[in-house]
């Protein structure tokens, strides 16, 4: 699996959250184990069987007393999802963009999602897969391919599933190598944009007791935006003359994807009561930097943006084609290199164990994963050229990173044969991140003298911290049947987790030892590591020690109704900035640096939640409705404060608890099969947050007045799908949804309501027409997504007064995808 950019955040084409009688085309025709345990008996003409894990034993999703949506790799197959971003727009109050300026996953629930690329935050939705929790949003936005079943659980997390989160958890399980079977699957895919996409998998058997799987794809494509945002020449830096817009990027397509990846699996089971599943994955991104548009012109405050005032901006912008006037300088000096691209390399190696006691099973998840991210940014959507044809990049940047993560969990799960069964077990993981960003500040020789070494649009300013931590946690969940119909459960877990930030001022290169030393050169912008120059290093540690617990309460009210209610408390920890310490805004002073780069304290929640599952018409048709309240403490937020360093305009980035706030609403979701071949889907979300406090230092207004970040009020999904037969060798299925995503803030400005960034409202209209053989060996598919070829932004941010800036999700896309899918049972 692998990193891509989130073309459209409700993209998918006829993406059921259900087993559809329908069968899919290019599925997998194993029959492995997790596949077995995703996938039950489909009635005669009905809906499916759907099995899930969401407490932590295989429970049929109709009699699962918590919040949770499942997608099947049938239906993955038969939609062709290219991300879990696409995935959201079926599972509701889940909603799926990008962080401004980067290909990283803004995954959102129930009121609280993630907007910052802080490296140390932890999201409020995390990512599992195979059990193994991915620590960065860089890597979250995961292909779809060879995927068994994702399940998306709604509400606080952390009693049974990995790190503690606020908002949900996502668990993703990709296909196990089958025992005694050779098979193959492939897809191939072209189309706009250049879109080129080849992906396999092969499945190979290893005598009697292990099985190999290998699955591998590259994608490229040329991008859909311009490099149009261009101003110049500059006569000179300081006296900022322009001549006008000059078009001087040449308006090449710019924004295209280069991926390859692959994952190894080897399954062992040299008895019926042990197997061992062991995985290597690997991921080289070498995609162009994101593209980012500026759109000042979307504030309408009085408070004019430094790149208005720089004549940096095109005033004549609003009305014009966003995708036609993105920037980017594709400068290689000042340790940027951005002609490069992005560069995210993962290694990761893991290992999956279970042993069946008799009593009940032992599984182990162990894992480390290597990241390395080199991700270089023209983050004003504007550029100039010089005189004398240089680039003047306003503030291009690249955040480096270098991240290692172990983890160990263990677990035991009773089968007791009785009315009493638990959960019980421990988890470990230990983070270490070393992260360095390189700054060029080109808009400060527009409005000041050049630094003692040279320009500003030449000097790298390099601000480096790292950080190591360790979360240990213990859990235990108990159930008891109380007759029949009548369930109850309660569990808890307590988390000790510890983080040591390690923090460097802002600087320039020759003051990287303490003094000044023209000498010191380095080649990239982790060459300035706090471990290997530790001059004006401090340290600072935080610890937290928290339960988390739930109950639920559920009732078999009928074979076809089933009611359920709970309660659950959950936590994600503190955490540090990694902007603090911008601007060496506290000279010499540094325990005044050491005091401001404090932790946050950890983010709570509170929820209640009441639902019924339902299946009616001889599993026909089923509905499910839930309602839920949650009540937040201490949300962790990122402002971006305006401030002024020797005279000069800039910001610096604040992450604090400045926040209480109560979310509550419902989650609906309808499946059908009304006559054969034909399959419904309806999803509807729907949440009202509003903060109960929320308070910051040197605030324009009440910041309380704003709406929460990343809670649409409405989504909703229509779906369908209808297969014909064409005689007794082909198939023909027709695919269509239409999916909505309220209007949601974004990010959230501290001087100015005005300032306030949205992601504008949608409708996404997308489809998909499939022929394939009858046995599903080989079909070809025709796609279409956002078919209306609508605009709207998929991120957006206002950088404290210099400058506002964007990303979109695809215009309209037309593609062709080719798959076969064949095998033999030994």
């Amino acid at each position: 699996m692998f990193t891509r950019q989130l073309y459209c955040s409700s993209c998918a084409f006829a993406l059921v959250a259900g087993i559809a009688s329908t069968p899919a085309f290019a599925q997998d025709n194993s029959t492995t184990d997790a596949a077995q345990q995703q996938s039950g008996p489909q009635a005669s003409g009905g809906l499916a069987e759907i099995v899930v894990t969401a407490t932590r034993r295989a429970t049929d999703l109709q009699s699962t007393p918590v919040s949770v949506s499942a997608v099947d790799s049938t239906l993955i197959a038969q939609a062709a999802p290219r991300d879990l971003g696409d995935i959201a727009a079926f599972v509701p109050n889940f909603s799926a963009a990008t962080i401004a300026n980067f290909n990283a996953a803004s995954f959102a629930m129930r009121g609280v999602g993630q907007t910052s690329i802080i490296v140390y935050f932890e999201p409020p939705v995390a990512v599992l897969v195979d059990d193994f929790v991915v620590p960065s949003v860089q890597t979250q936005l995961l292909d779809t391919f060879d995927i068994a079943q994702v399940e998306v659980l709604r509400g606080p997390q952390g009693t049974l599933f990995g790190k503690n989160t606020t908002g949900g958890v996502v668990t993703v399980r990709t296909k196990r190598p089958q025992m005694e079977y050779v098979g193959v699957d492939a897809r191939a895919e072209y189309g706009d944009f250049g879109q080129k996409k080849v992906q396999a998998a092969l499945n190979v058997p290893i005598g009697d007791i292990a099985a190999f799987r290998l699955v591998g794809g590259y994608e490229k494509s040329d991008g859909f935006y311009k490099n149009g945002a261009c101003y110049g020449p500059v006569t000179g830096f300081v006296d900022n003359k322009f001549q006008g817009r000059s078009g001087c990027l040449g308006g090449e397509t710019i924004g295209g994807k280069d991926v390859w990846q692959a994952r190894a699996k080897l399954l062992v089971e040299p008895s019926p009561n042990f197997s061992a599943l062991f995985q290597y994955e690997w991921i080289r991104d070498r995609s162009d930097s994101v593209p980012s548009v500026n759109e000042n012109y979307l504030y309408t405050g009085t408070n004019p943006f430094v790149t208005d005032l720089l004549g940096l901006t095109d005033p004549n912008a609003q009305g014009t084609d966003p995708l036609k006037r993105a920037a980017y300088t594709g400068r290689h000096d000042g340790l940027l290199f951005m002609d490069k691209g992005q560069r995210i390399s993962v290694d990761g190696f893991y290992a999956n164990l279970e042993y069946d006691t008799g009593i009940g099973t032992v599984t182990s998840v162990s894992g480390y994963r290597n990241q390395r991210s080199r991700i270089p940014n023209s983050y004003a959507g504007a550029t100039a050229v010089a005189a004398d044809g240089q680039y003047l990049s306003f503030f291009d940047a690249t955040r480096d990173d270098n991240r290692k993560t172990w983890q160990q969990e263990l677990r035991f799960a009773s089968d007791l044969q009785g009315p009493f069964n638990f959960v019980a077990g421990g988890f470990y993981q230990r983070d270490k991140i070393d992260f360095c960003v390189a700054q060029i500040l080109g808009f400060l020789d527009l409005t000041s003298g050049p630094l003692p070494f040279g320009n500003w649009n030449d000097t790298p300013y390099v601000l480096c911290n790292a950080q190591r931590a360790k979360s240990r946690a213990v859990f235990l969940e108990g159930t008891l049947k109380l007759g029949e119909k009548l369930t109850i459960s309660a569990g808890g877990r307590y988390t000790w987790d510890d983080k040591t930030w390690l923090g460097r001022q802002q600087t320039f290169i020759p003051a990287l030892n303490g003094g000044f030393d023209p000498t010191i050169t380095i080649n990239e912008a982790l060459d300035a590591s706090v471990y290997k120059y530790p001059a004006g290093v401090v340290s600072v540690k935080g610890k937290w020690r928290e339960p988390t617990y739930r109950a639920s309460i559920s009732y078999q009210a009928t074979d076809d109704i089933f009611v359920f209610g709970g309660y659950s408390h959950g936590y994600k920890g503190g955490g540090f900035n990694d902007q603090i310490g911008g601007f060496a805004a506290f000279g010499t002073d540094l325990d005044a640096f050491r005091a401001a780069a404090r932790p946050t304290d950890p983010e709570k929640a509170d929820s209640f939640e009441l639902g019924f599952k339902s299946q009616f018409l001889d599993n026909r048709l089923r509905f499910n409705l839930t309602g839920f309240y949650v009540k937040y403490k201490d949300l962790q937020k990122q402002l971006n404060v305006p401030i002024v360093v020797n005279g000069q305009p800039n910001q610096v980035t604040l992450f604090v608890n400045a926040a209480s706030a109560d979310v509550k609403g419902i989650e609906a979701e309808l499946s059908a099969t009304p006559v054969e071949g034909l399959t419904l889907r309806g999803v509807l979300g729907y949440q009202d947050g509003k903060y109960k406090t929320y308070t910051a230092e040197n605030a324009g207004y009440d910041l309380a007045s704003a709406p929460l970040d990343r809670a649409p009020k409405w989504q909703w999904t229509l779906d369908g799908s209808y297969a014909l037969p064409l005689g007794s060798d082909y198939k023909l299925t027709v695919n269509g949804n239409v999916a909505y995503t309220g209007r949601n803030l974004n990010t959230q400005a501290i001087d100015d309501p005005l300032g306030n960034t949205f992601l504008n409202a949608r409708t996404l209209v997308n489809g998909s027409i499939t022929l394939a053989q009858a046995d599903d060996r080989y079909y070809v598919r025709l796609i279409g997504k956002n078919l209306t070829d609508k605009r709207y932004r998929v991120a957006v941010q206002n950088v404290a007064g210099l400058w506002l800036n964007s990303q979109y999700g695809a215009p309209r896309y037309f593609g062709v995808e080719l798959g076969l899918s064949f095998g033999d049972h030994l």
